[in-house]
């Protein structure tokens, strides 16, 4: 077979998802338990001030441990950072990625660039502007990513 000639790759028509890194997610929730937990102190020393009963303080602490394993349910198994299918991308949940949906039509370059001392992978675009995904956030590999992504970009062209 000759190399220079196409492949099919099936794998290729399904869309990829690229989840949060657990790191990421642990993180961010236990940011959040620590807001809480001053949350319910500050309720805490506000209702015994005003002679309110512990209940308030109760509920506000279940509701907020409730919401807070939610989200990081949510975050470790539905949301996702990168989308990637044959017609394109889309990028979530990272600010400053720049543009957040394209057309693989529409992108120039794939490169590997340190942003700010983070890895990541640059996607400039035919009109100059880029999506910048740091692939710290990531829940893969970032070679195979990075290579999906060229694989990806190759088939389109």
């Amino acid at each position: 077979m000759d190399p220079r000639e196409p492949t099919h790759d099936p794998a290729a028509d399904e869309p990829a998802f690229y989840r949060l890194a657990p790191s990421i997610v642990v993180r961010t929730t236990g940011g959040v338990l620590v807001v809480l937990a001053v949350t319910v102190i500050v309720l805490s020393v506000v209702s015994a001030a005003a002679g309110w009963g512990f209940g308030v303080v109760a509920a506000v602490a279940s509701l907020g441990l409730l919401a807070t394993a939610a989200g990081a349910y949510w975050a470790s198994r539905w949301a996702y950072v990168v989308r990637l299918d044959r017609l394109g991308y889309e990028v979530r949940l990272v600010r400053g990625a720049g543009v957040r949906r394209a057309r693989w039509a529409d992108v120039a370059e794939a490169s590997t660039a340190d942003v700010r001392g983070l890895a990541c992978l640059v996607l400039a675009l035919r009109d100059g502007r880029t999506t910048t995904v740091p692939v710290a956030v990531l829940a893969a590999d970032r070679d195979e990513f990075a290579n999906r992504v060229r694989a990806l970009l190759r088939r389109a062209r």
